[in-house]
């Protein structure tokens, strides 16, 4: 059971080093209660491992207020805002304290173009909102979905719903101008890599008519390394000792990685799915062209 710390921030955009294919981050959670053993955040803001990360959330209660005087600010370009890029905006707290509805209509308000990634089908509750933004600006709506298997999902991410309902939501958004995304990260190796896994993965998103699937290999740092380990530990023991082997460092080596893509691409590519990021954001803002500075990192 999650508890929730209500906190207020000074600022709602952060911006990013790196500005490929956005330049901000918008997080209005610390904490996620999804749980996923594998969570890159869960070091984060002075979190120690998953107990504490996933069951103290902290909650931006002034957040719109903040977010509208950036957006709302002479110097702001309408750059594309990643939303939850550190911790899920559509997790449990958001369903109480319906924060993404206010964000939203201030994106639409400010014409801003955004990403949502989400483990959650309660993103479409914003169904409406989400359809209006799309038609005046660009807006990805992503899920990650790491297995069909629901046994080993309901042990990896005990607090998301299944994948199948990811991809669900996903099919639903087609039904808008949104671009929509699968994020097939992390897979998770002896766990989530085989062959049969990743085909089952791709037949569900050409059936829910993604525009790109972006495939990333498990990698384990700070905090999460040993919080992975001690769940393997336990609910995988007979995995362990592969794992460690190749999580000597923090990612797996480049001959694990050849192998896992050397299979995975061609099987992309028989289903006729697209893992490129960019191609959809590039189509949609032809239709609604940004500003100067968003076409000098696109």
């Amino acid at each position: 059971m999650s508890t929730y710390h209500e906190i207020t921030c000074s600022t709602a955009l952060h911006e990013l080093k790196r500005k490929i294919p956005y330049g901000w981050d918008l997080n209005i959670y610390r904490g996620c209660s999804h749980g996923c053993r594998y969570c890159y955040a869960m070091g984060t803001h002075g979190f120690t491992g998953l107990a504490d990360f996933s069951t103290n959330i902290s909650v931006k209660t002034n957040v719109v207020e903040v977010l509208e005087k950036q957006l709302a600010s002479s110097t702001w370009k309408r750059e594309i805002v990643n939303i939850g890029g550190v911790t899920d905006s559509y997790q449990p707290a958001e369903a109480q304290y319906q924060l993404m509805p206010e964000i939203l209509k201030l994106l639409i308000k400010y014409k801003t173009p955004a990403i949502i990634s989400t483990k959650s089908d309660l993103v479409l509750r914003d169904y409406d909102l989400i359809d209006e933004l799309s038609r005046i600006t660009y807006i990805n709506v992503a899920a990650t979905v790491t297995t069909l298997d629901e046994t080993i999902r309901k042990k990896i991410e005990p607090g998301a719903v299944s994948g199948r309902t990811r991809f669900a939501m996903l099919k639903q958004f087609r039904k808008t101008n949104a671009s929509v995304g699968h994020h097939l990260m992390p897979i998770i190796p002896t766990l989530t890599d085989d062959s049969e896994t990743l085909t089952a993965l791709f037949e569900a998103g050409q059936d829910a008519g993604i525009d790109y699937v972006l495939p990333g290999a498990l990698y384990l740092r700070g905090a999460t390394k040993p919080a992975f380990f001690d769940f393997i530990k336990t609910s995988y023991p007979e995995k362990y000792d592969t794992l460690w082997n190749l999580y000597k460092k923090g990612g797996a080596p480049k001959e694990y990685k050849d192998e896992l893509y050397g299979r995975l691409n061609p099987l992309r590519q028989s289903f006729g799915l697209s893992n490129s990021y960019s191609k959809p954001i590039k189509a949609k803002l032809k239709v609604y062209p940004p500003s100067e500075e968003q076409v000098s990192f696109i």
